[in-house]
């Protein structure tokens, strides 16, 4: 990785003023090599924006994808966080997770297809979250369907009523998922308790596969840390991105 044709990286910083949420929201952008406003672009929207690419380093390894692996190019747009308010955001039982999901969908969305030229189909539309990032990945696909049929979850934050809403679920025969969990993930303590990431992830691959969802599964020596989660990025932007 110390290559430096990596290092060069086009990273834009955008706000866009939400109504849902009531306050800005800022967007880091990347834009891959030989980026030409004429083509157009598949698309990973990040939670947690800013640690993806700062403890990710996802504009690095897309970079390496994209330059040694003839991956087709892509952008990544990433949606910062108030960590201190993160969970109100990202967990279904948060007093912001309407105006936030909202917010995504019918703000975020909107403002980057009206201003990059990036692809607007489901299928290249990839949502992609760590912890309760992947949850609330998975809840923007329930409730917007239409929007987002790709997900790319790192140790998922399945609590009780996320695994609900999916049990509510009829037929997830559109959604493919690549789920990814440490197996010293089994007593991680997060704000809201002690929980075993690993059942907790076993057991949402099942619910989503009895509903006919495509899951890519796998379960791995790591911890609940970016430094387990940013080894497994490459494989995970290339389960969903082309080679050219």
């Amino acid at each position: 990785m110390t290559d430096s044709r990596y290092l060069k990286r086009t990273i834009l910083k955008e706000e866009i003023q939400s109504r849902h949420l009531g306050e800005s929201r800022t967007l880091r952008i990347y834009l891959p090599p030989g980026y030409n406003e004429l083509l157009s672009y598949p698309v990973i929207y990040c939670q947690d924006g800013e640690e993806f690419f700062n403890f990710g380093r996802i504009a690095t390894y897309a970079n390496q994808l994209i330059l040694d692996d003839n991956i087709e190019p892509f952008i990544v747009v990433g949606v910062e966080v108030n960590t201190k308010i993160r969970t109100q955001e990202y967990a279904p039982f948060g007093s912001r997770f309407d105006a936030y999901t909202a917010c995504f969908a019918e703000e975020i969305i909107p403002y980057i297809e009206g201003k990059y030229p990036v692809r607007t189909s489901a299928d290249e539309r990839i949502l992609a979250g760590d912890s309760l990032g992947g949850s609330v990945s998975m809840h923007l696909a329930l409730l917007y369907p239409q929007l987002f049929q790709r997900i790319i979850s790192l140790s998922g934050a399945y609590y009780e009523q996320s695994q609900k809403l999916i049990a509510a679920e009829n037929n997830l025969s559109a959604l493919d998922v690549y789920m990814i969990v440490g197996l010293q993930e089994t007593d991680f303590e997060s704000d809201t308790g002690v929980y075993d990431f690993v059942q907790l992830n076993r057991d949402t691959r099942d619910l989503l596969l009895e509903r006919g969802a495509t899951v890519r599964y796998a379960e791995k020596d790591g911890k609940h840390l970016w430094g387990f989660w940013q080894k497994e990025l490459p494989d995970a932007l290339k389960y969903f991105l082309k080679e050219v």
